[in-house]
């Protein structure tokens, strides 16, 4: 699954650097994730780092982009430019 950001966060900004798919942003109201970038860490870290800095605890799994930990592994192939 992808992350997503909910209406609990605070606009502290201190998830978006952590992102290592640049999958974070600014969005009109609060940061939001791009489902499409993110891979929750995979291929990066072993846990998700936004997760892991978040002073308010509003980075669950997205339930509306179920993805496998397969899944995950080769979208994160992709934004990085392995050959398939």
């Amino acid at each position: 699954m992808a992350l997503m950001i909910t209406d609990d966060c605070i606009n502290c900004a201190v998830c978006e650097p952590e992102c290592p798919n640049l999958a974070i942003y600014e969005g009109d109201e609060i940061f939001e994730i791009d489902p499409d970038r993110c891979t929750e860490c995979v291929g990066h870290f072993s846990e998700p780092q936004c997760q892991l800095v978040c002073p308010v605890d509003c980075i669950p799994q997205d339930p509306k982009h179920v993805e496998s930990e397969q899944d995950l592994q080769a979208k994160y192939e992709y934004l990085i430019g392995v050959a398939a």
